[in-house]
């Protein structure tokens, strides 16, 4: 077996010993309550990655190691080890097409939730061993496509995307067509808001709970699409479509009136200058992602016992 593994850099890394932030580095000295965990996640992840090298070594297995989420894979691996939180799942995610696999390990789970990581500092030879006798389960997640100007901008967007005005303290006007299915007729509304939440089931628990949507099985394969503050308009009436699921080949479609306006897609890691005219479509990939160590519920799986 073939595995790349991906380890994030950490923000003590990046700002003190790398970039050697003066700034930063007097917050430390001075125990500033800002930076008080800064040090004990980086000393987390930093024996979360030797722990990672030492189960591969044992294991026999042949690695290749990458420092960053977002550093480029060379060649065809087997599987795919990210070491971090969450937001380095996501990064890796982009890079791993319908035929690769993940396994997420949350390096400092002290300081970050990693929803999507089956194994944590402590135990990952075992989880790393089940996954090669291939006894830890696979969770296959829809991930969504976004086109701007009729151009495939991404195709693996796993958590969400959100469209906006380039200012966060403006109002967002666009147009919002939505096709739940192939067999619906569109649906279209002008609206003004604060933008909107759009993604597939994985990250129904993140923004898109939050700005109001539903909790979707982390299997579903549905688009979910949420409307943030709405504008709501003479006599208290709400927009008809403020919440909404797209099925099968349905899709979202949205046409800016903002001369300034971003994508964001998963978090920081697309964005997207939008303008005045431009036209954004999102619905289901073709190209699924499996994860290992996730129960259908989204739960980590209990370890094998050994």
């Amino acid at each position: 077996m073939r595995v790349a593994v991906l380890a994030k850099r950490t923000s003590y890394g990046t700002f003190v010993e790398e970039g050697a932030d003066a700034h930063v580095t007097r917050l430390l000295a001075a125990g500033d309550v800002t930076v008080g965990r800064m040090r004990r996640s980086h000393d987390d992840h930093m024996e979360t990655e030797r722990e990672v090298r030492d189960a591969i070594h044992a294991l026999g297995l042949e690695a290749v190691f990458y420092r960053g989420s977002r550093s480029p894979i060379q060649g065809h691996f087997d599987l795919v080890i990210t070491v971090g939180g969450d937001g380095t799942v996501l990064g890796a995610s982009h890079q791993i097409g319908a035929d690769g696999a993940l396994l997420g390990v949350n390096s400092a789970p002290g300081s970050s939730v990693g929803f999507f990581c089956a194994a944590t500092k402590g135990s990952v030879k075992k989880t790393l061993e089940a996954a090669v006798a291939g006894k830890l389960s696979a969770v296959t997640l829809t991930r969504m496509r976004v086109e701007v100007n009729r151009r495939i901008v991404h195709n693996r967007v796993l958590n969400e995307a959100l469209f906006c005005h380039a200012s966060p303290a403006a109002t967002s006007r666009y147009l919002l067509t939505v096709t739940r299915s192939s067999r619906a007729r569109p649906k279209t509304e002008e609206q003004k808001s604060s933008g909107l939440w759009i993604g597939p089931a994985a990250g129904s628990t993140a923004a898109q709970r939050s700005a109001g949507g539903r909790v979707l099985p982390l299997t579903s394969t549905k688009i979910q699409y949420v409307v943030r503050e709405p504008y709501v308009g003479a006599g208290g009436v709400l927009p008809g479509l403020v919440v909404g699921l797209v099925e099968g080949s349905g899709r979202i479609e949205l046409a800016s009136k903002m001369r300034q306006a971003k994508l964001f897609l998963d978090g920081n890691q697309g964005e997207h200058d939008i303008g005045m005219g431009d036209r954004i479509v999102m619905l289901r990939s073709d190209e699924t992602l499996t994860i290992l160590g996730l129960a259908r519920n989204g739960h980590k799986q209990p370890r094998p016992r050994s």
